[in-house]
């Protein structure tokens, strides 16, 4: 197959520069995504690299080689920093910066005051394979299973171009300095160059699915998530409360449910305004979330009310964690604008141990053990096992 390293160079320079275009693009409809206008801008710069380094097959390069391998390294270099973003990762850029200077200082001794091809291009793909398995070792980790594929494909593209790179240096470096030419037509280059071809395609399309996933996680995010507090909303609760239940059943592990309601929300609007008991709400879901388990689940159940489901816990060890929540609350007043309002919670609590894992009449238990709780005076706990049969009778 005959590779012609002009087309191939034409291709790329193309190719990157759509790129570019369709991940700028990409940036401005998803604002919340970070790394994706470095990887835009570093696909501009590969794509201008790819396109200064045309002019250059010929037997005397000039200072395109320079400008042309300075914009690949930059492009390389703003790959990592937009996997570093992307990630939310602060990035240590001084070995980074150096490898930048590295190459453009090799490039411009090399090929403008002491004209050496082969030195050049061996410590340059040193350099470049150095930033690459960088890249790669940033993106092959543990991850959930839907980022797995995405990340672990562009991970190992890194990888690969690495080894491109690596093998480049050792075939050059071990080449006679009399035969090699960075552009000869000799079989090394032509393979070299479509091989990081392909790779680097491979590259671009691993990381608009990370992208793509990315944005689908957010969008099931924001469809679970009650807007308000933080919590998750109602229907996100019938679907993982199934997901609990199983589990339990399956363990033979005990399940509790708490409801919770704030005690005479509808005065504390009347007073204050609807901000302000917004802002009630809010705290009361972000001090109960630093107080529960990471395995816990806490939703808004509407209105004031919320559901707490509480896996591997038992009735009597619920009421200990609705104690330390109902007296936090009441010890926490809301800041308001300059006001002090200060609410409290009454709270139900149904354990499967007495009702069963059956989610409806769990929740049903719970609701009627809250209603006892506020007919006895609010703020206050009580358990569904405590209230007697007459009680339920009424």
């Amino acid at each position: 197959m005959n590779l012609d390293l002009r087309t191939m160079m034409v291709m790329i320079a193309v190719l990157s520069f759509l790129l570019s275009i369709l991940l700028l693009v990409a940036s401005l409809h998803a604002r919340g995504i970070r790394g994706l206008r470095h990887w835009s801008m570093a696909s501009l710069f590969i794509s201008f690299g790819a396109g200064l380094a045309y002019p250059a097959l010929t037997p005397q390069p000039g200072w395109n080689i320079v400008a042309g391998a300075s914009f690949l390294v930059i492009g390389s270099a703003l790959q990592f920093l937009g996997i570093q973003a992307f990630k939310n990762r602060s990035c240590r850029c001084g070995l980074l910066f150096a490898a930048v200077a590295s190459v453009i200082g090799v490039s411009a001794w090399f090929t403008l005051f002491e004209p050496n091809t082969q030195l050049r291009a061996s410590a340059n793909s040193l350099i470049f394979a150095g930033i690459n398995f960088a890249c790669a070792r940033s993106l092959l980790i543990p991850l959930a299973s839907y980022q797995r594929t995405a990340h672990w494909l562009t991970g190992a593209s890194f990888a690969a171009l690495g080894l491109v790179y690596v093998a480049r240096a050792v075939s050059i470096f071990s080449s006679p300095a009399a035969d090699y030419g960075l552009f000869n037509p000799m079989p090394l280059n032509p393979v070299m160059f479509f091989a990081g071809s392909v790779i680097q395609l491979f590259l671009s399309f691993g990381f608009v699915l990370m992208v793509n996933y990315r944005m689908a996680a957010e969008l099931e995010n924001l469809a679970a998530i009650d807007a308000l507090t933080g919590a998750w909303n109602r229907r996100s609760l019938d679907l993982e409360c199934q997901r609990l239940l199983a589990r339990s059943a399956r363990r033979k592990e005990a399940l509790a449910v708490l409801m919770l309601d704030v005690d005479y929300f509808k005065n504390i609007n009347d007073a204050h305004g609807h901000q302000a008991g917004d802002q009630v709400l809010r705290q009361l879901i972000e001090n109960a979330k630093r107080q529960i388990r990471g395995e816990d689940y806490l939703a808004r159940y509407g209105g004031e009310e919320f559901c707490l489901i509480l896996p591997c816990t038992n009735e009597k060890e619920a009421h200990c964690l609705a104690e330390r929540l109902r007296q936090s609350h009441a010890t926490q007043p809301t800041q308001w604008q300059g006001q002090t309002i200060t609410s409290t919670i009454s709270i139900g609590i149904a354990g499967s141990d007495n009702i069963g894992l059956n989610f409806s009449a769990l929740l049903q238990a719970a609701d009627t053990a809250l209603y006892r709780a506020k007919q006895a005076g609010r703020n206050r706990v009580a358990n569904f096992s405590d209230i007697s049969l007459l009680d339920l009778g009424e």
